[in-house]
């Protein structure tokens, strides 16, 4: 028989008066594992570990890694909010929003002036704002959504929909728009309930769309002939993309590569692309033929596990979008991507409970960031 919410409450109440321990998770939000209880079991016994090394990284301020703004900050305490152990109320979590609404700006956005990162500090802060389910946010939470859409190249600085930049984000208004600062965007925007009507999703599905390297669907000169349905890192000056490496006649060759392919399949996903859509099946046949979590795939040899862990984490919450439990890869072999993901992640684990890249670039030499990133990357594995 299924407890009464009042009495659960009542319960836990009874017990942190005996016991002395203070109870802050919320039971209503309990999800649901469809991992083998072993693996929960030990998926949990992970996080715990990774949380037990961020709690003793917190400085007095409520901040981790303050060098990098909020963003750091926001995502650690969204990992702490979202764990049954803690929740939104934790005294931890409430230090941390404490100090990154201090970084709110007039504009709306809540980012570090100096740092020129608007977008992806505000995206993620949004991010975590949108899961705490607090009224007391709702202003914040309104502006900061606003100023993310108000940043998105359109009309106002007289950009058309025939130009590449349009309805991509960059950094801030001084930088060119890239896929993994709108996908960002797009999931911030997303998942803080702004209305899927809203016409900031359909300016962003052109820019993403001109990511892809597929002739069909992208009207760009530099995806004609092109048919491997992966995406790069931009269609600005001719395309951009992080894993082209050999030059050949003065030109880097574009390539698709994991941590972008599967940003822009979760992206076009949020916009309510349809899964039939061309778009959609050709990203799902790159995803079929490069199916790995060795390496972000696609990448150079000696580049293929930059970025590992950002690639970890779109692929989990590009898969918990696409909401099939098994994936087949090219040749037919089915993979349990939660599983494996849980798995992988376990056995990367460090001794004193975090994770970290040997491999720094993009940030993944912060163990702090890192661990925040990959308990978020389980947490999403772990529950439907």
């Amino acid at each position: 028989m299924r407890m009464d919410i009042r009495r659960f409450i009542t319960l836990q109440i009874i017990t942190s008066l005996v016991f002395g321990a203070t109870v802050y998770a919320d039971p209503r939000k309990e999800k649901r594992s469809t991992l083998p209880p072993d693996v929960a079991a030990q998926t949990q016994k992970a996080i715990d570990r990774g949380l037990a090394f961020l709690k003793s990284k917190q400085n007095r301020d409520g901040e981790w890694t303050a060098m990098y703004g909020p963003a750091v900050t926001a995502m650690v305490a969204r990992a702490f909010s979202q764990d049954k152990r803690h929740g939104p109320k934790h005294p931890i979590v409430q230090r941390a929003v404490t100090n990154i609404l201090r970084y709110e700006q007039p504009d709306g956005g809540i980012y570090e002036r100096r740092q020129n990162l608007a977008n992806y500090q505000t995206s993620i802060v949004l991010m975590l704002l949108g899961s705490l389910d607090d009224p007391a946010h709702k202003a914040h939470i309104a502006k900061a959504q606003a100023f993310l859409t108000n940043l998105q190249y359109d009309g106002a600085e007289s950009i058309d929909d025939d130009h590449a930049w349009f309805g991509g984000a960059g950094y801030s208004k001084t930088k060119r728009p890239d896929l993994s600062n709108t996908q960002m965007m797009v999931e911030a925007l997303h998942n803080s309930g702004l209305s899927k009507d809203d016409p900031v999703y359909q300016r962003a599905l052109t820019f993403i769309s001109r990511c892809q390297l597929n002739d069909a669907t992208n009207d760009l000169p530099f995806a004609k002939g092109r048919t491997e349905g992966g995406f790069i890192y931009s269609p600005n000056a001719g395309g951009e993309s992080k894993a082209s490496e050999k030059l050949e006649e003065g030109f880097a060759p574009l390539r698709c590569y994991g941590s972008m392919t599967y940003a822009g399949f979760k992206s076009m996903l949020y916009a309510n692309v349809a899964r039939d859509d061309e778009r959609i099946k050709a990203c799902l046949g790159w995803i079929r033929r490069h199916y790995t979590l060795e390496v972000n795939p696609n990448m150079p040899g000696r580049q293929s596990k930059e970025g590992l862990y950002y690639y970890y984490h779109v692929f989990a919450k590009a898969l918990q979008a696409w909401g099939k439990p098994v994936i087949n890869d090219d040749k037919g072999k089915p993979h349990h991507w939660r599983l494996e993901l849980c798995r992988k992640l376990i056995s990367l684990q460090q001794e004193d409970g975090s994770w970290v890249n040997d491999q720094p670039r993009w940030l993944e030499g912060d163990a702090n960031y890192v661990t925040g990133l990959t308990i978020l990357t389980l947490q999403t594995a772990l529950t439907d």
